[in-house]
């Protein structure tokens, strides 16, 4: 196939409202190097990281909720600090291989998919990570480069691209927190924000390993969050039974954290990925270490938590829950829509598919 010059993408100007994200059609497709590979993006998921990284909620100097206006200016926004600006977001992609690199043996036209947080661990730090859309430029575009090295085939998969494009973060992210947690057959696992994109996973990908698990969602979402295998339902702003249960996964942080706590049985565990009610908790020492109370935090997610969600999306083993998709210029309003939380699952944006 002939690939253009440039390219369509919505570029992240800086740190700020949806003012900050500009919507190009100029842009240079970026040229694969050496093991890397082109890939044409078909879908690419939304998710909170990307609107914690526009509005710079990374910076520790922010305290508040994720749906609160930041309203300092703030310098190390990213993930791992200061972010280089134009950068394109988007961290979950599907897509097909349309030109390769020296040193790649891979096929043009492979549809492939990568995980959102990529190993680069160093003598200095070996937890190192890599993010897409975050530290490099990621799948709010037409193109992305990718390392070989980072792509997986799922040409064997029926999920669709859309679908595929729903799963690398937030499954990537649930898979971590389960693995953490060891959440195995026969436990009672509590997950927060069931409804959302990491906790709907993390209740599929709970439910495939023989848990039984308690979800706290709204009532209106209830029913999705039952249909992807939640067993009980605990309305949000409920307290959790006290010594109930063996694992609590959280995504929502703020002033749940102590009852998340109080609701883990001697020697259960606390697994976080994320804090959108807030990252700033009150704790009582005593019912952490007397209990013996384990408590985990994920972001690094080891090679095989990635290798495993890939096995199982070409089985077909689950399905996300796509509520919405939106063409690529439209993420105004898609960013709009998933922060409203009145959709469950997740949502999923389209770049313009010319020469696909």
């Amino acid at each position: 196939m002939t690939i253009v010059a440039t390219m369509k993408a919505v570029v992240l100007i800086g740190h700020g409202g949806p003012e900050m994200l500009q919507w190009r059609e100029d842009i240079p497709v970026p040229v694969p190097g050496a093991n890397e590979v082109l890939v044409q993006v078909s879908a690419a998921g939304m998710n909170n990281t990307d609107i914690n990284t526009r509005i710079g909620w990374y910076a520790p100097e922010v305290t508040g909720a994720t749906d609160q206006t930041v309203d300092q200016e703030v310098e190390s926004g990213g993930w791992d600090g200061a972010l280089q600006f134009p950068r394109i977001q988007g961290g979950d992609l599907c897509g097909r291989i349309v030109a390769v690199g020296n040193d790649v043996d891979m096929a043009i036209g492979t549809r492939v998919t990568a995980p959102l947080c990529l190993p680069r661990p160093t003598l200095d730090n070996p937890v190192g990570l890599k993010v897409i859309g975050s530290e490099m430029d990621g799948a709010f575009a037409q193109y992305c480069v990718l390392e070989a090295r980072d792509v997986f085939d799922v040409r064997a998969s029926p999920l669709s691209d859309v679908e595929i494009a729903a799963i690398p973060c937030a499954y990537g992210t649930a898979e971590g927190l389960l693995m953490r947690a060891g959440v195995r057959k026969g436990q009672n696992v509590l997950i927060t924000g069931a409804s959302g994109g990491v906790g709907m996973a993390a209740v599929q990908l709970a439910c495939l390993r023989g848990a039984v698990v308690t979800a706290i969602t709204s009532p209106a979402k209830a029913e999705a969050v039952r249909a992807a295998g939640a067993s009980h339902i605990l309305e949000r702003g409920a307290v959790p039974q006290k010594a109930s249960y063996d694992v609590a996964i959280d995504v929502v942080g703020g002033d749940s954290f102590g009852d998340l706590i109080r609701a883990l049985r001697p020697g259960g565990h606390y697994a976080v990925s994320g804090a959108i009610a807030g990252p700033i908790v009150a704790a009582d020492l005593r019912e952490i270490y007397l209990p013996d109370i384990t408590l985990h935090g994920s972001t690094y997610q080891p090679p095989e938590v990635f290798e495993r969600l890939v096995k199982l999306m070409n089985e077909g083993a689950f399905r996300p829950l796509v509520s919405r998709t939106y063409p690529l210029r439209d993420i105004g309003r898609a960013q709009t829509d998933f922060m409203s939380k009145t959709l469950p699952g997740k949502l999923v944006l389209i770049p313009p598919q010319e020469g696909a």
